[in-house]
């Protein structure tokens, strides 16, 4: 193992440097893991771009959260885990070719997928995402944005009984949706239209449950239009790019509920990777049509790029490593 590595570094807005930098070494029960891939969070793109609060340089690795690959060397204390185990970790610096992880926020990788791109992270979220909708047998439910986490949270809520309607600007997307199970599809573009739409196919009754998952302010409006009486709005889209207005009026005279699906406790997270590692080693779910964009670590903006403008049929980038 060599002594230092390649690590995109985040120097101003739409500015990437790559930096040979020191490898990092594992603490006191943490692992250090030779990073096979990452992939490109949605979360990013707004850094990326630069914020008001951003200062640069950014830290080696920085922003990357989706990474997976085998561990190397293990720190003190560490058990139950081995150099070679195959794995998928939430951590903070993936954009790298090593970084570091606590031993508990790690999740072997079996066999059967091996020599596949693992992105755990994401999926996880899905699967937390999904917890929190609380979805039901008969339920209907609209999905408002087909990317990443809309096309597997689409599957899940299929697979769980629920009638799913994908609402999205692409036609690309669209049929993704169709693939993943959606039994209805609406063009994302007429605010007012779209709500006749969703009426029509639910008898006037709307749905049950709406997860939003583009994080912009049209679609937060729209979802929370979509929601029936006494229902659930599930808020999965990234937020970032300033406060957001709501019509509470209409979600207090709805008496809906309101779930903010991003977790935060680690406990909660390592067991959402747990899950997500079952579903696609079992089969349940197929990242091979998700995984659109496959990036060297130098074009790293330019896989931000494509996550920001979507072209075509992409969903989602990972960057090789």
């Amino acid at each position: 193992m060599t002594q230092t590595m390649r690590a995109a570094v985040l120097e101003g807005p739409q500015r990437f440097s790559v930096a040979e930098v020191p490898v990092p070494t594992p603490g006191p029960g943490e692992v250090l893991i030779r990073l096979e891939g990452c992939g490109v969070c949605a979360s990013n793109v707004e850094p990326w771009e630069g914020q008001p609060w951003s200062t640069w340089p950014g830290a080696p690795g920085g922003m990357g959260h989706e990474g997976w690959g085998r561990i190397v060397a293990l720190g003190e204390g560490v058990e139950g885990l081995s150099v070679g185990n195959r794995v998928t970790a939430l951590t903070e610096r993936s954009y790298a070719e090593y970084d570091v992880a606590g031993a508990d926020m790690v999740v072997p990788l079996p066999a059967s997928l091996d020599g596949m791109p693992v992105p755990g992270e994401p999926v996880a979220c899905a699967m937390n995402i999904f917890a929190r909708s609380d979805v039901r047998p008969g339920q209907t439910v609209v999905i408002v944005g087909i990317g990443f986490l809309g096309a597997i949270l689409t599957r899940l809520a299929t697979d769980a009984g629920a009638r799913v309607i994908a609402v999205s600007r692409r036609a690309e997307t669209l049929e993704l949706a169709r693939q993943m199970g959606a039994a209805e599809t609406i063009t994302m573009d007429d605010h007012w239209r779209i709500i006749e739409d969703v009426k029509r196919l639910t008898d006037g009754r709307m749905a049950e449950r709406v997860i939003e998952c583009v994080g912009k302010q049209w679609p937060l409006d729209l979802a929370g239009e979509l929601v029936a009486e006494g229902g659930r709005l599930v808020i999965a889209g990234y937020h970032q790019d300033g406060p957001r207005q709501v019509n509470m009026q209409m979600w207090n005279w709805k008496g809906i509920d309101i779930a903010s699906a991003h977790e935060r406790d680690a406990a909660v997270r390592v067991a959402g990777l747990r899950a997500a590692v079952d579903a696609l080693a079992s089969g349940k779910l197929d990242l091979s049509p998700l995984l659109t964009g496959t990036y060297a670590l130098d074009t790293l903006g330019e896989a931000l790029a494509a996550t920001r403008d979507k072209p075509g049929a992409f969903v989602k980038a990972w960057v090789a490593l």
